[in-house]
Order: C-alpha cells, then structure tokens, then sequence
C-alpha cells in the first residue's frame, strides 16, 4: 500500500500525543520577546515587513501550538465549528481528530482543540499588538500604515473568532463576560478579567474601522493578506452578529464594490474545487499553504482533514470523510449545482465525471473515484462531501491546500440578509434570487412573504453555500436557533454518539477556557453553566430550515 501503512503508524503515534496533558503544549508565536522584535524592527524595516508576514503564518500554518495532527492553526477553529454544528458529520472512529468537535467534548478546558483555537488567536493578536507597539501612527509612512491596518485587520478577525465561542451572540446579552481583551496598551495580562461581549465588539468594530481608512491603497502581496475590500467584508460580518442590518448590507456592497472577486459560475463549481486561492477567482482572502509549509506537520492542514481526495490523510486512509447532515441534504432541490458537492443515495456523482485518480499506475476515472479499489482510500460513504479538491490533483499526497476565510458569495448572501431585516424585503428576496439563479440553481425563486421567512431562507443558502468553511456555529448563535442533527423516528447519518440536539442559547454552547489560560491569568471567571449533551436528547426540536 503506497501510503496507508505508513499513516496507520502515525496515526497511531498521533492518537497516543493527543491524549496528553494539555499543560505540555507550549505555546509558539514568537523566538525573540516582544521587546527585542520592536528593537530590530526600529533598527531594520525590512524586519518590520517580515513581521506582517509572520502574522499570517501565525494563523496559517499547522503545529505552531500543538504537535498533534489537532493543529491546523486557525483552520482547526473553522473546522471544529462545523463540527459543532448541525450540518457536518462523520465517523467517530479514533482516527478522527474532530470527533471531540462532534460530541461537544471539545469545550471543555483540557482539550487540544479548545488550545489550539484559543492559542492561535491570541498568539496572532500578540503578534499584530507587537506590529502596532512599534510604530507611531502620528508619523508613519504610507507602508507602515498598510502594515498598521493588517495588524488591526486580524486583531479584529480573532476576537470575532473568540466572541463567538466563549460567550452567546451579541444579541442575546451584551453585558455578559466574553474573552479578555489584549492589546498594545495592555498593562498586566496575568490579571485581564473577561470584558463584555459590548466591549469585545466595540474593539472590533474600532479596529476594523482604522484598517479600512489604513488600507487605502494598499496593493497586497497575494490573497492571504487583507485589503480595503476584505475590511470592509469582515465589518459586514461583525454587524451581521450584532443584529445591525442596515449596516451589515452596506459594508457588504462597499466590499464588493471594492474587491475584484467574483461569484463562481455554474460551471465553475461543477467539480471537486474550493483549493487553489491562484485558480479560484471568487476568493477575497484565505489561508495560503505550499509544500514546505506543511513539511513537518504533513497530515494536519485541511487538505487531510476536509477534502475527501488526498493521497496521503486522514479522511482517505481512515475513513473520516465529513458528510453532509441528510437533514440538509434532502433540502437541496435537484437542480441546484451544490447537491452534487456530496456523494448522493445511489453512490454517484457526477462532478467526477472525466476526473481521474492516479495511483501506482492504475488510472480511475469519475465515478470509479467513490467505490474503485484505492491504496490511499477507503470508499466513500452516501453523503461524503466532494466540494473540497485537492490542489495537486486528485490522489495527491501533498496536503498544501488552501483555504477559503471570505468569499465574495458571502457578501451577495450578507446583503441579501441585512436589506430584508432591515426593513426592506424585496430588495433583498431580489439580490438573493439574483444571485442563486445566476450562480447556483437557475430554477430557484425565492418564496418566503416575511422577514423571518426570508431570514431561514438565507440561512438555508449559507448552510449550503458555506458548507466546511466555518460558518456553522457563526450563524447558530447570532440566530439564536436550536442545534438540529436529527428528528426522532426519522432517517439519520448521524452516528449516535454525536446525535443530539440542544435548544437555542443553550450555556454549554460557550467553551470553557482552556487550563492554560486558567492558570496563568487570575482575572477569568470561567463559563460554568450547561451540561455536556447526551446522545438521543432533544429529539423533537426543529430549526425553522430542516424541518
């Protein structure tokens, strides 16, 4: 077996590292201190551009907190909040790093996905507040302000990645405790209580509105940085979980009035793709990965965690594919071009039609890919999603993916939402039919006579839109819905360890700080209320999309 034998081994090494002590994992962000990058920055500008590089990398790249296959930087976050939400499913088999993800024992505080998540965005934000320490805004050059607004931009990225899992949404109670804030003017980060959740968005809102103005101009090197057009998408974002409607439409359409990106045809998303940032035109912004980057942590990034192609990864050689929730999938109408990002009933597909395979000499083509004898793969199953490619071609074993963290689809979704909800309806039942008819399901009009309808409606094109990209548990919270995996006595793929369902604004949904964090900063006052759920629970809940 070409590489099977050789990744059972590792994985079994893996398995063995996850299980250990989450007070051994030590935190990577930084090889100098602070104080003496801010000193060779002063002294070397080319230091300074190289720091705005390295912000990224934070983010990017797999094991800067973990040495475990967990490690996928800030994709393990995005990763897991599918797998916490009601869409994404899997095998619980022990190869699955993302099991804890699916049964919710992730939030607990000795978890290595809870510390790789947490860790990487404050090590990212320790990294843009080291940027930001070191140049006087009052005086800076055109370039410096362009690095000034990167490190606001993804300050900003990271507290709203950590407002929504350690707290509910904005909505529900703005005064409640949140995560600490940090930054280039925080004194004492052994003692930071936990700010709101207002004061946790007011930085936000304040950071990403200095980017926008600082970013004018701004010609980036390539898509993993931000510019004016992604600011201005990650706003919308932000104001989109506020509630703050009206607003969210109008930084929607100011990012893609600004951004070159383009919705993706038809044609377009007729095969395995969402993998090459270079190829992929409807891209604002993402996670940029070559050979190299992974070359110590080669199974971890997402290409062997998510895409159901690699020669060489967990989804293939251990069978965690990550399936669509047959609950959604029954929805998708068959003229709609997404039903096929998943293996159907009857084990075709036709986006692998003309594709092929290549293994030790044997070519598969199309269809022979989900059931064809593989070294590197085990059969998929019904459902097995075939939305995420593989940058290298089909069966390759080099897991240099990138990954999408805003697309402009998004923003046409955003505005179509923020116009119904905030007053005007039709304008947005006209961008969002628009837009799938254009791009998706040329049969598709929109049918829904309320706001609140309508609001679902969306709901169900972002469930389906955004699918593996992050997005699961953004919107279960900021729509205060219940978690809905399966209806009692009906049909389910969803094995029943991660069968269950938990009522809307449920306290167990906010994670509890990890026992790093715990022990190192004496201001946190931890999330204690809810319970762990139990298998079978809540059967009779609905969510309004899936009923």
């Amino acid at each position: 077996m070409r590489y099977t034998k050789y990744l059972y081994t590792v994985l079994g090494v893996a398995l063995l590292v996850s299980c250990s002590d989450i007070n051994d994992i030590t935190t990577q962000g930084h090889d100098l201190s602070a104080d003496q990058v801010a000193e060779t920055n002063r002294v070397n500008p080319e230091r300074l551009k190289a720091s705005v590089t390295g912000l990224y990398q934070i983010a990017a790249l797999p094991g800067k907190v973990s040495d475990t296959d967990a490690d996928a930087g800030i994709m393990t976050y995005m990763l897991s909040a599918d797998c916490n939400g009601p869409d994404m499913t899997s095998t619980a088999a022990g190869y699955n790093w993302y099991s804890p993800s699916s049964n919710y024992s992730d939030h607990l505080s000795s978890t290595t996905i809870n510390a790789v998540g947490y860790n990487t965005c404050y090590n990212q934000i320790e990294a843009a507040n080291t940027i930001l320490r070191q140049i006087d805004e009052s005086t800076a050059t055109a370039t410096q302000k362009h690095y000034i607004g990167n490190a606001r931009f993804c300050r900003a990225f990271d507290y709203l990645l950590l407002a929504t899992r350690y707290q509910l949404n904005y909505q529900v109670d703005k005064t409640a405790l949140c995560v600490p804030l940090v930054t280039e003017k925080t004194a004492d980060v052994y003692n930071n209580k936990r700010a709101t959740v207002e004061e946790v968005y007011n930085q936000i809102i304040s950071d990403l509105t200095s980017a926008i103005e600082l970013l004018q101009g701004y010609q980036r090197p390539d898509k993993r940085y931000a510019n004016v057009a992604v600011a201005n998408g990650l706003l919308a974002r932000t104001y989109l979980a506020m509630g703050e409607y009206a607003k969210a439409a109008e930084y929607a359409q100011k990012a893609i009035d600004a951004t070159d990106a383009q919705p993706a045809s038809i044609s377009d998303v007729s095969k395995p793709t969402f993998c090459d940032a270079s190829k992929e035109n409807n891209w604002m912004w993402g996670i940029l990965l070559t050979v190299d980057d992974i070359s110590s942590q080669s199974i971890a990034p997402m290409s062997s965690q998510l895409s159901s192609f690699p020669g060489y990864g967990y989804t293939g050689a251990g069978a965690c594919y990550k399936d669509i929730n047959v609950l959604l999938y029954n929805k998708i109408p068959s003229t709609d071009v997404r039903k096929e990002w998943w293996v159907g009933p009857s084990k075709t597909n036709s986006h692998l039609n003309g594709l092929t395979w290549e293994e030790a000499g044997v070519t598969l083509k199309g269809n022979e890919i989900i059931t064809g004898s593989l070294e590197s793969k085990q059969p998929f199953r019904v459902y097995t999603n075939v939305k995420f490619g593989m940058k290298g071609g089909l069966g390759s074993p080099n897991n240099n993916n990138d990954s999408p963290l805003m697309r402009v689809e998004e923003m046409y979704l955003i505005k179509a939402e923020g116009l119904a909800m905030s007053g005007n309806l039709a304008a947005g039942k006209q961008v969002l039919e628009d837009f799938v008819k254009t791009y998706r399901d040329p049969s598709y009009s929109v049918t829904a006579t309320t706001a609140a309808a309508f609001q679902n409606e969306v709901w169900f094109q972002r469930r389906v839109e955004l699918w593996g990209e992050g997005f699961s548990m953004y919107d279960l919270l900021r729509l205060q819905k219940p978690l809905v995996r399966f209806h009692a006595g009906k049909e389910t793929n969803v094995v029943t360890r991660y069968r269950f369902n938990m009522p809307a604004n449920d306290p167990y949904y906010a994670y509890r700080f990890t026992q790093k964090e715990r022990d190192n900063n004496k201001g946190i006052v931890d999330n204690t209320t809810g319970k762990e759920p139990v298998s079978g629970q809540n059967g009779d809940l609905r969510d309004g999309v899936t009923d």
